[in-house]
């Protein structure tokens, strides 16, 4: 009679999704404890793992969680870029597809909590606020101005000082970001994160149409 086949362990199981279960599990806890109160042993627990396979992948809490932003802020950020330098066409229409894609791909996510914990635990982690400022904030605010600049070179934008103009596009949408993570910001109704965009956008568009171009001219996307 045979001996039956032990099941092997989860972890054994799945070699090459570990490091991007480590990384989902890692999320949730960033963003429903904090940074500090988040132990590496919950992180593994919560993705299947022992503790020492966290370890062959992470060296520590502030790698798992610069890698955990990484994966989930900064990559859509350099598809951004990426997209950026090789797009053509009004630069309202990239604007627009910037600001709305910002939204699917990172707002309506989980990863915009990392926002809000940055907020929260910036001035007890200055290290890590050093490491979201460079490769989040510098990059996605170049990314904007750029935009910004484009627009205004080929007389698609009236004249604006980009490095003023960035946030006043970025405020809102953080703004939005939070009231995603806390609803109870908001006063009265829920706000629907797309009405909303698209409202702030129709109005930012119309801020800066060049002089001469009528409100009823064609402008980019109708």
């Amino acid at each position: 009679m045979h001996e039956p086949i032990e099941s092997k362990p989860r972890w054994a199981r799945r070699k090459d999704a570990r490091p991007q279960e480590l990384l989902a599990a890692a999320l949730d806890l960033f963003v429903s404890r904090g940074y500090a109160a988040t132990r590496l042993e919950d992180v593994a627990r919560s993705a299947g793992v022992s503790k020492g396979t966290l370890y062959l992948y992470f060296a520590n809490k502030e790698e798992l969680f610069k890698a955990v932003v990484r994966e989930s802020i900064v990559q859509p950020i350099g598809e951004a870029e990426t997209d950026f330098a090789a797009g053509e066409g009004h630069s309202a229409d990239l604007l627009r597809t910037l600001l709305m894609r910002w939204w699917d791909k990172v707002g309506a996510t989980r990863a915009s909590g990392i926002i809000k914990l940055m907020i929260a635990e910036a001035a007890n982690f200055p290290e890590l606020m050093q490491f979201y400022n460079e490769e989040v904030i510098v990059r996605g605010n170049a990314l904007l101005a750029n935009i910004l600049a484009r627009g205004v070179a080929r007389g698609e934008f009236r004249p604006v000082d980009p490095a003023v103009m960035m946030p006043v596009l970025t405020a809102p949408v953080l703004m939005l970001m939070l009231w995603a993570q806390s609803p109870q910001l908001c006063a009265g109704a829920p706000v629907d994160p797309h009405a909303f965009l698209s409202a702030f956008i129709d109005n930012t568009l119309r801020g800066l149409r060049p002089p001469g171009v009528p409100e009823g001219a064609p402008y980019g996307m109708p």
